[in-house]
């Protein structure tokens, strides 16, 4: 807000001094910044904006009033408020040719527009025209606009221009140029790759600027690929001698430092370069003592190059003169009044440890007084150099200061992050077991459930597996402080869960394991604990297996149990739970009570609980009963990639025509329609396959000529993809037989009844966290202290062992259904052709001997002579009957009749017509057809034409 009442008053002042504001805009700022409200402020600019869009639409607006309209509505988007609708304007401003008006243009569309808006593509134009501008003030206007508006698809339209800009004669063109190609790399690295060269050689310009602006892409580029500039080290280092030398222009100076940021900068690169590396790292040695000699560490600029050059050493591979001199500037920081300078002390002391762990011990009281520093910040940065200079020898002191200032703080963020640094030292460091336990039990205690989970998993592996190595007393005294510890605590109110959790878990496996406390006593304590935190499942079903295990281990040591009458409600309760899993524990610790020690002791064997459970994820052992089952006709396992569908159908198709598969599931997806097949004399047209069993009604049979086709298990069809059957029960049902051969139920009409689709229907399934100056006298309290800290040199550490766990998966098992009726079998029956059935095949297609249109023929004959006169001609039968009406019916008359008694409700009743065309005789025979689902080409339409295309 401040700088915008500078501006406000600076645009006043302008508007006075004859700039040509208007006493409009004058009088805007000026009772902007004499709003004493952000309400206020927001009704003048509200107000400014309906006047802004009034004047807007006026024509002919001259372009100084413009100028300054678009003056005012970058004054109201800085102050937060949608100015989008002058957006355009500004546009339009920097096609102008006055290079004032093409300046607050182009600053304009810089602060209204980002790389992505819609408008950028109206002023790419305007840019590459400037960009080749005499004017070099117009081409530095269009790099400006350059690094803020050009985005990644735009960058090859401007990249020869601004290529062509770092040679050209004006230090400013050339450094804006440089800008502008760093904005590139950031964009898109690859449309400069082959430009990376030119950093290099701007690098030696003569122009201080430019070479200052090439140190900003290169440090990138190096920061990527450190080993590709290795040979910069020494350019680096000369230029660095050069500005602390004070070669370059007074006007580069700042605060009598010479270029203090271009040296800040060096000082990074230099640190990347040479880290790790000897020899880079000595052609540094002389430049960085110069630096610590000549800065001036009065200054804050001065003090942050001394600053950036601690943070150099601590990465290079320094002499033990330059250690010696960052050392003597870090007490000079700590020394400070100002806590800035104190933060930046901490920061470089915890740097050097890395290096020398014998520089802390010089600020030892700076640091004690920096940890009772009431500001927070510089306590969380001492606690983090506590933190890295942590050993055997403090890590008691260290680790007791870090809880108690957890306890102190109310930012659960940071809290979390204490807590996890204090269990890492005391598993790395712990002097004792009860020590380590104490600590444990404080950090759950305080910190709660902002304790990650997985350290309480490790602290039950830790109690479970013990310190010692083969020492079991010492394991056994770790489980009994535990246990000890955790009945002292467990009668506190308002334990966190997480913690509930571990003493649960610590009771139940080692209460009563060394005789001292008695099984009453620790299932008592655990049935308190489950009423007192009723409403928390997680600590109830611990407590529930807790006083499982405990009952169990009395059970196999042969002891009488005797459970307590709070336990036996505890599990009345339970039993009747709304949660599965404490149901699930209550009726499993009530059976466990029944058995007897040999079963007990092999359920819940005594400290097992870190065992190594070998899993047979193979399920091997189940191999026995599986074979057992399939040699009495069991399904065999469908393996995954079968369920899903991934079988190719020409796997079924290649099967034997003996084997019939099971009717399960399909999960594929539909297919798409087909278009028909031209009719020709081919077999292709024509594919057997079996009939799919479906329920249907029962009818009686009407001539043996349909009862013998009936019998029939596989028969020649028609391929009809994409035809939907109109007619027939919508039913389903999946069927599987075991045996060679099987035989699909069907009508006494010779048809069967399947679904709308006529396939199966399809299922798709989904798989399922100041130093103040030296005092005359120095606190006893704090010396000791310090002496904590800082005193010692041995450390220990330890390392945890992991412990996996499998699982396995059950197959998903599949019902069949049977057949609702099972024909008779006949021998050497007869294939006949279903014409009308255009149902999907369900199961293996059966090759066909003979030529299918031969069988059609035979079919006709038989039908001829089993029906009494009837015509041998399908056509003429379908469509044109002479004859007297007959008594017997074909079969494919028995096909038709059917389906005209489903579709009319009654008996379908053959009449007498004669040929010829004949309106209403076309317009039924029309609505038949397109009953069996075939759209007919013409009015009096030909079944095979239509059927096979």
């Amino acid at each position: 807000m401040e700088q915008l009442k500078t501006i406000g008053r600076e645009l006043a002042m302008g508007s006075q001094g004859g700039f040509g504001q208007s006493k409009e805009f004058l009088d805007l700022v000026k009772s902007i910044g004499e709003s004493r409200s952000k309400a206020e402020e927001d009704r003048i600019v509200l107000s400014e904006i309906d006047t802004l869009k009034r004047k807007l639409l006026e024509p002919d607006i001259p372009k100084r009033k413009m100028k300054e309209y678009i003056i005012r509505l970058v004054y109201i988007e800085m102050l937060g408020h949608d100015a989008s609708f002058g957006y355009i304007h500004a546009v339009k401003m920097t096609h102008d040719d006055s290079l004032l008006l093409k300046r607050t243009g182009y600053l304009a569309v810089t602060l209204f527009l980002d790389e992505d808006h819609d408008l950028i593509i109206l002023i790419v134009n305007t840019i590459q025209k400037d960009l080749r501008s005499d004017n070099y003030l117009v081409v530095c206007a269009a790099l400006n606009a350059v690094c803020r508006l050009i985005n990644e698809e735009t960058i090859p339209a401007v990249l020869p221009q601004v290529v062509d800009l770092l040679n050209h004669q004006k230090e400013a063109v050339r450094k804006k140029a440089i800008m502008a190609l760093h904005r590139f790399h950031r964009k898109s690295p690859s449309s400069v790759s082959h430009l990376v060269s030119n950093f290099r050689r701007k690098l030696c310009d003569n122009d201080p600027g430019v070479m200052g602006a090439t140190l900003c892409p290169l440090f990138d580029l190096i920061s990527e690929d450190v080993d590709s500039y290795k040979d910069l080290v020494s350019s680096f280092v000369s230029i660095l001698k050069q500005v602390t030398e004070r070669r370059l222009p007074k006007s580069y100076d700042y605060h009598q430092m010479p270029a203090p940021f271009i040296q800040i900068k060096l000082l990074k690169i230099m640190a990347l370069l040479s880290s790790g590396d000897k020899s880079a790292s000595e052609m540094m040695y002389m430049v960085l003592g110069d630096l610590f000699r000549k800065c001036d560490s009065s200054t804050n600029i001065g003090n942050a190059i001394l600053y950036e050059c601690i943070r150099c050493i601590s990465c290079i591979i320094p002499s033990p003169q330059l250690l010696e001199a960052a050392a003597e500037t870090i007490s000079k920081f700590l020394k400070s009044d100002s806590h800035n300078l104190k933060y930046m002390g901490i920061d470089g002391l915890g740097r050097l440890i890395k290096i020398s762990s014998d520089i802390a011990e010089q600020h030892q009281l700076a640091v004690i007084d920096c940890l009772e520093d009431p500001d927070d910040t510089l306590k969380r940065k001492t606690f983090e150099l506590l933190y890295k200079m942590t050993k055997s020898s403090n890590v008691e002191v260290i680790v007791d200061r870090m809880i108690d200032y957890m306890i102190s703080i109310s930012d659960n963020h940071y809290k979390t992050e204490i807590a996890s640094r204090c269990v890492e030292l005391a598993e790395q460091f712990a002097p004792s077991n009860q020590w380590f336990i104490q600590i444990m039990n404080k950090v759950f205690e305080h910190a709660g459930d902002l304790v990650n989970i997985k350290v309480a998993h490790n602290l039950m592996r830790l109690i479970a597996e013990g310190f010692g190595e083969d020492d079991d007393d010492a394991d056994n005294k770790l489980r009994l402080s535990a246990v000890e510890s955790y009945l002292q605590i467990i009668s506190e109110p308002k334990l966190p869960s997480l913690f509930l959790q571990v003493i649960s878990w610590v009771l139940g496996e080692y209460g009563t394991a060394d005789g001292k406390y008695s099984a009453s006593y620790i299932s008592g304590k655990l049935c308190d604990v489950a009423d007192a935190y009723s409403s928390d499942e997680t600590v109830k079903g611990y407590a529930v297996s807790a006083l499982m295990k405990i009952y169990a281990f009395e059970i196999a040591s042969g002891r009488k149990v005797d459970v307590l009458p709070e336990c036996q409600s505890l599990i009345e309760e339970l039993l009747a739970s709304h949660s599965t899993d404490l149901q699930q524990r209550a009726y499993e610790l009530q059976a466990l009570l029944a058995l007897d020690a040999r079963a007990v002791e092999n359920i819940l064997p005594l400290d097992a609980s870190c065992e190594d459970i070998e899993v047979d994820k193979d399920l091997s052992f189940l191999n026995g009963y599986i074979q057992q089952a399939i040699e009495s006709g069991a399904q065999p396992y469908v393996s995954e990639r079968e369920r899903s569908g991934m079988f190719e159908t020409t796997d079924y198709h290649s099967q034997d025509h003996h084997e019939v598969t099971s009717h399960a599931l399909r999960f594929e997806a539909y297919e798409l329609p087909k278009p028909s097949v031209p009719s020709q004399a081919s077999t292709t047209a024509l594919v057997p396959v079996p009939e799919p069993s479906y329920y249907s009604e029962p009818h009686q049979p009407v001539s043996a000529s349909s009862s013998v086709s009936e019998r029939e298990s596989s028969e020649v069809k028609l391929r009809l993809d994409g035809v939907k059957q109109k007619w027939g029960r919508p039913s389903y049902q999946s069927s599987t037989s075991a045996s060679s051969s099987s035989t699909p139920p069907q009508a006494a009409n010779g048809t069967s009844s399947h679904s709308a689709g006529g396939v199966a229907a399809s299922s798709s399934s989904k798989p399922r966290s100041s130093y103040e100056s030296k005092k005359p006298e120095i606190d006893p309290e704090k010396q000791r202290l310090a002496a904590s800290l800082f005193g010692g040199s041995s450390s220990s550490s330890r390392s945890d062992r992991k412990s996996s766990s499998g699982g396995g998966h059950k197959p998903a098992k599949g019902t069949a259904n049977k057949p609702a009726t099972v024909p008779p079998k006949v021998e050497n029956p007869i294939p006949v052709p279903d014409l009308l059935d255009f149902g999907e095949p369900t199961g293996t297609s059966v090759v066909a001997a003979t030529d299918p249109f031969k069988e059609l023929e035979g079919l006709m004959e038989s039908s001829s002579q089993d029906g009494g006169g009837g015509s041998t001609d399908v056509m003429g039968g379908l469509y044109s009957t002479d004859a007297a009406p007959v008594t017997k019916t074909t079969s494919v008359d028995s096909l038709l009749s059917e389906l005209s008694d489903s579709s009319r409700g009654g008996t379908y009743h053959q009449s007498q017509t004669t040929k010829g065309p004949n309106s209403k005789e076309a317009l039924e025979k029309d609505a038949l057809v397109r009953q069996m689902g075939v759209n007919p080409t013409s009015q009096n339409p030909t079944l095979f034409k239509d059927l096979l295309g």
